[in-house]
């Protein structure tokens, strides 16, 4: 793993991302990809979209945005996505992204992200828990708002 790097999305990357495969039963917890990347069109600024890769192969892919005038709170510093190819899961890639998307987040000025989830068998949180994330509410959906605190 001492080969991972991460890089701005680009259109190279982005068929890559688009056929990343997870695991069984996973790709019920979240909405497409190419959802989440039609999205990121609204305003460049505030989005943050990489990948990483692992001797030039596109293993994760991650997203989030910062927006301190989100009308919300839980909205101005929040991560949208996190994915990690299938056969590369559970090898620290995904807590890669996730100290990359923290420092990128305390260079905006943040002292926290958030992210929003649904709770079930092969849902995301366990790896959010073991990254910090810790529940902070509920959605008007259900789902569940946990939150990590950056700490500098």
């Amino acid at each position: 793993m001492t080969n991972l790097q991460i890089e701005e999305l680009s259109p190279t990357t982005i068929v890559a991302v688009n056929k990343m495969l997870l695991k069984e039963g996973q790709e019920e917890f979240l909405a497409p990809v190419s959802y989440g990347l039609a999205s990121a069109v609204a305003d460049p600024r505030t989005f943050w979209q990489r990948v990483v890769l692992e001797n030039d192969r596109v293993v994760a892919f991650i997203s989030a945005s910062f927006d301190p005038g989100a009308v919300r709170e839980e909205f101005r510093s929040v991560l949208w996505r996190i994915n990690v190819e299938a056969e590369d899961q559970a090898r620290g890639i995904g807590r890669f992204a996730i100290h990359h998307l923290l420092d990128e987040a305390h260079r905006r000025g943040f002292d926290y992200v958030n992210v929003m989830y649904e709770t079930g068998e092969t849902g995301p949180e366990p790896f959010f828990r073991a990254v910090g994330f810790e529940p902070i509410g509920e959605t008007e959906y259900g789902e569940v708002i946990a939150q990590v605190r950056i700490e500098r």
